[in-house]
């Protein structure tokens, strides 16, 4: 290995074992910037709504050839031979899943109205995780991050998004997920609520939360695989099945509460929340995880305590659940 890649493998290190402070960092960056729920996750006043919005009543938009992005794969601080920030992962420091999927980028969010274009999962990585970076090797005037500027300018990068999902219990208790560095691009080291996944499309059907959040929904708390092969069709699925029947049942209730910008990494996520009772979280998910292919899976009490550290988007949907308990017809758990 060439010593210019072993500094960048050292600092691409750094990052990961570091970003929970580097964030905190990094959202001092943004003084003025509104904040989700008072965490470090910025956004813009109209991207939070004063309730939760049924998942049924967001309505998705699509533009097949939106306006290039101001900034794409820039060069800052690569390694000599490699192009981007993705390529220099894949070569010297490869989570254990990293492809290049098709994905959905925000292009506007007037909730409960979302406008969205395709993207690729790379384009994400190459200037959020690049930025993330700079900052973590002290890079002088973080030039990269000067020319991104504004974080909620949709504009100004492919702002790709994910989403970020609390799974509460009406019993008072939640899905919790330690992410584990070896295994991730993003967060690694961090608590997080889940499932969380990029909003990507199987193939070709337009953008579908529902369709996304099922699938993530059997990956992460199931451990199902995501090779879903040739001629799957998803609303024949069991599973798939199992739980649409359960949200029309009211069994299983879907929100929306909002989304925003990690101030370290880019990282945009639409917030949502799930409420599922009891005897349905048992039929759905009795076989719950330890270990997924991301990190540790665990309950945790829903009691207004967020543990740390946690990502901001977890951070924000936790707060943001709890801020909205009532109206999710939520209680609190009882104390041990």
């Amino acid at each position: 290995m060439r010593a210019g890649e072993r500094r960048w493998r050292d600092g691409r290190a750094a990052l990961n074992a570091a970003r929970g402070p580097l964030g905190e960092t990094a959202s001092g960056l943004y003084p003025d910037a509104p904040r989700v729920a008072g965490t470090p996750l910025l956004c813009r006043e109209e991207w939070i709504p004063a309730a939760p919005v049924p998942l049924e009543s967001v309505r998705l938009e699509w533009d097949a050839q939106p306006v290039p992005p101001a900034v794409a794969d820039p060069p800052d601080g690569l390694p000599p031979g490699h192009r981007t920030y993705a390529e220099a992962m894949a070569a010297l420091a490869p989570p254990k899943v990293f492809e290049d999927r098709p994905s959905h980028r925000l292009l506007a969010a007037a909730p409960p109205v979302l406008r969205f274009g395709p993207a690729r999962y790379f384009d994400g990585v190459n200037v959020g995780e690049s930025a993330a970076h700079e900052l973590a090797a002290g890079v002088d005037g973080l030039p990269l991050r000067g020319r991104v500027g504004d974080p909620c300018d949709l504009t100004r990068r492919a702002a790709l998004a994910a989403i970020t999902t609390v799974t509460l219990t009406t019993t008072g208790s939640y899905v919790l997920h330690r992410r584990d560095p070896a295994k991730v691009a993003h967060a690694g080291g961090l608590h997080h609520v889940m499932p969380v996944g990029v909003f990507q499309p199987l193939g070709g059907e337009p953008p579908d939360l529902w369709r996304c959040m099922v699938r993530e929904y059997a990956e992460e708390l199931l451990g199902m695989g995501e090779d879903y092969g040739d001629g799957f069709v998803q609303e024949e699925w069991p599973f798939h099945r199992a739980m649409t029947a359960a949200r029309e049942r009211g069994r299983l209730r879907a929100y929306f509460l909002g989304l925003g910008v990690d101030p370290l990494t880019f990282a945009l996520d639409l917030l949502t929340v799930v409420v599922v009772d009891g005897e349905a979280f048992g039929d759905l998910f009795g076989g719950l995880v330890a270990v997924n292919d991301e990190g540790e899976v665990s309950m945790a009490p829903f009691d207004g305590t967020v543990p740390q550290p946690m990502q901001p988007a977890g951070d924000a949907a936790l707060r943001l659940a709890w801020r909205h308990r009532r109206a999710l017809s939520l209680r609190r758990a009882p104390r041990g």
